[in-house]
C-alpha cells in the first residue's frame, strides 16, 4: 500500500520554529496504517541534557540506529508490523556499506534455504528494477549501489519508516535499565527522540555502549580488529579484453560466471593460488606496489553500470584499528594513497585498464569488526564447527570464518549450516534494547562468519519484528522469547 507523509507546517515553518523551540509538531500520517509518528509539541517537549534544554523531535514505537543492512532492515520491518518507527542514518542513503562504503556484491551465507522473507523481497525488488542479482553460477546477489539505495527509501516510504538522513547518534539517557531517549545532531542542532524501543544497528555497538552495556572490540589473543578496506570503483575499463585476459589467456577458471557477471582476485600468501599474484607481485619488484598494496587485490563488474568495476581493496595494513579514532583516521589517509597506487598499477599494466580511471570513493571505511556486545548468549567458534541449533534462532547461516590476517576457516560440508539465537542480540543490562548486525554477540572468530550482509539483513528483519511485537504486547524485548511469538509472524522458524 502506497503510504503518504503529511507536514502540517513548511518545512521551512518548521525549522525557524524549531531554532525558537516554540510550538511544532512533525507527523508522519500513513493511510489506512496505524504507524504515525508525531513529534511532542516543542514548547513543552524538551529534556535536560548537561545543561541545555533539548527539544524532544519525535516520540515513537521504536527508534533505529544506523541505516546500513541491519538497521534498515529492522527499521523496515518494525514499521511493517505496525510500530511508529524513526531510523536516524549519519549519511544521505540507506545500505550502510552496500551503498555507502562500495562493498559489492552480497556473499552468499553457502547456507540451504537461509533466505528470511525480508532478503527475498529486496532481490524481487532488485528485478523489478532492472537488475538480475543472479549470475547463473555463484548464489552471491549482484546488485546495483544506487538501485539499492532506491529501494531502501521505497521501502522505507510504504511501510511509513520516518528517515533522519545526515544525523547522528550522539547519547544515551538512560533510567535503570532502560533507555528513555537519544540524543541526535541534525542539520538544525541537537534533539531528542524518545522511544519505547531501541535497535543498535550502528555497526560498532554505539547505541549500546552509550547505554552501558559491556562489550569487547578486536581479536582476544591481539587485540587487533580486522583490517580495514577502502573500496572505490574504476570506470573507463574495457572488461571484454580483461576477461579475454584473465579468463582466456590465463586460463584463470576461479571466477566460473562470465560477462556481465566476472571478478577477479588474487590474495598472496594463501591456500588458494590465482593467476593475476604474478602480475601483482611484479609490481612490487619494479617498487611501484608495496607488499601490502599487492597482497589482496579483488575487483567486481556492476550490474548496470557498463565498463566500471567495484575494487575490494585496498586492505588497510591491521595497525589501522577500526576502533581508535586517530588510528582510523590516519588510516583512511594512507588507504586513500594505497588505493592510488592500486589504480595507476591496473591501468598500466592490467589489459582492459589502460583507460579506466577512479570514478568514486567509497564515503565510508569498510569495518569487518569493531566493537561486539557481551549479549545473553555469547556466540564462539565451537557453534560454527558444530552447526549448532537454537529454538530462538532468528537465521541460518554457513559463510566460513573469513578473519582476514587471523585465521581463514574450511567450510562446513555441504548443506551444512548455524543458526544465530535471539539471545545474541540482547542483554539484561538494557530492557529495551537490540543489537543488530556485525556487533551482536559473538567471539571474534565467530563474528568473521555471521558478518557477511545477508546474514545481518536477516537478523536486522527479525530485530524488527521482535520491537514491533514487543511493543504491542508492551514487553521489553530483553524479557520476549524469539520462539514464543507466533511461527507464522517470525521470519525465521527453527527446525533444530
Amino acid at each position: 500500500m502506497q503510504k503518504s507523509f503529511n507536514l502540517p507546517i513548511s518545512r521551512r515553518d518548521f525549522m525557524k520554529i524549531a531554532g525558537i523551540a516554540a510550538t511544532g509538531v512533525i507527523a508522519g500520517s500513513i493511510a489506512g496504517g496505524n504507524a504515525t509518528i508525531e513529534a511532542a509539541p516543542l514548547h513543552s517537549g524538551k529534556i535536560k541534557y548537561g545543561d541545555k534544554e533539548i527539544p524532544i523531535l519525535f516520540d515513537a514505537d521504536v527508534c533505529v540506529a544506523g541505516g546500513g543492512p541491519a538497521g534498515a532492515a529492522a527499521a523496515i520491518n518494525a514499521a511493517k508490523n505496525g510500530a511508529k518507527t524513526v531510523l536516524i542514518e549519519r549519511g544521505i542513503a540507506l545500505g550502510g556499506l552496500a551503498v555507502l562504503g562500495c562493498v559489492y556484491p552480497f556473499m552468499d551465507t553457502h547456507a540451504p534455504n537461509s533466505d528470511t522473507p525480508y532478503v527475498t523481497e529486496v532481490k524481487e525488488r532488485l528485478r523489478k528494477h532492472g537488475i538480475e542479482p543472479f549470475d547463473g553460477v555463484t548464489e552471491q546477489t549482484w546488485h546495483n549501489p544506487e538501485t539499492l539505495s532506491l529501494i531502501y527509501d521505497e521501502m522505507c516510504e510504504e511501510t511509513g519508516v520516518e528517515v533522519m538522513y545526515q544525523t547522528c547518534l550522539v547519547d544515551t539517557i538512560v533510567s535503570g535499565s532502560k533507555i528513555e531517549y537519544v540524543i541526535i545532531q541534525t542539520i538544525a542542532g541537537l534533539y531528542a527522540v524518545k522511544a519505547k524501543t531501541f535497535i543498535d544497528g550502528t555497526g560498532d555497538a554505539y547505541l549500546a555502549r552509550a547505554a552501558g552495556v559491556p562489550y569487547e572490540k578486536g581479536y582476544e589473543k591481539t587485540g587487533y580488529n580486522q583490517p580495514l578496506s577502502f573500496r572505490f570503483e574504476m570506470g573507463g575499463i574495457d572488461t571484454k579484453r580483461l576477461y579475454q585476459y584473465v579468463a582466456v589467456d590465463l586460463k584463470e577458471d576461479w571466477c566460473k560466471s562470465k560477462l556481465p557477471y566476472f571478478e577477479i582476485a588474487e590474495a598472496m600468501g594463501r591456500k588458494q593460488r590465482y593467476k593475476l599474484e604474478d602480475i601483482m607481485a611484479k609490481g612490487i619488484e619494479s617498487g611501484e606496489l608495496t607488499k601490502e598494496e599487492a597482497a589482496y587485490m579483488q575487483a567486481y563488474t556492476i550490474i548496470g553500470k557498463d565498463g566500471v568495476m567495484s575494487m575490494n581493496c585496498p586492505e588497510i595494513p591491521v595497525q589501522y584499528s577500526a576502533t581508535d579514532p586517530i588510528s582510523y583516521s590516519r588510516g583512511a589517509r594512507f588507504g586513500r594513497k594505497m588505493m592510488r597506487h592500486i589504480a595507476g598499477y591496473l591501468i598500466r599494466h592490467m589489459p582492459g585498464f589502460e583507460k579506466a580511471f577512479i570514478s568514486r570513493e567509497a564515503v565510508m571505511l569498510g569495518a569487518r569488526e569493531s566493537w561486539r556486545i557481551k549479549g545473553n548468549y555469547y556466540m564462539v567458534e565451537d557453534d560454527y564447527h558444530n552447526q549448532s541449533r537454537f529454538k530462538d534462532a532468528v537465521c541460518r547461516t554457513a559463510w566460513f570464518i573469513d578473519a582476514h590476517g587471523e585465521k581463514i576457516s574450511e567450510k562446513l560440508p555441504k548443506g551444512g549450516f548455524y543458526e544465530v539465537p535471539y539471545r545474541s542480540l540482547i542483554t539484561d543490562k538494557i530492557k529495551n534494547l537490540v543489537v543488530v548486525g556485525r556487533c551482536i554477540s559473538a567471539s571474534f572468530i565467530l563474528q568473521a562468519s555471521m558478518r557477511i550482509q545477508a546474514t545481518c539483513m536477516s537478523i536486522g528483519e527479525a530485530a524488527g519484528i521482535a520491537a514491533a511485537w514487543c511493543v504491542d504486547k508492551k514487553i521489553f524485548p530483553a524479557d520476549l522469547k524469539w520462539e514464543d511469538i507466533p511461527a507464522t509472524k517470525r521470519s525465521y522458524v527453527s527446525n533444530g
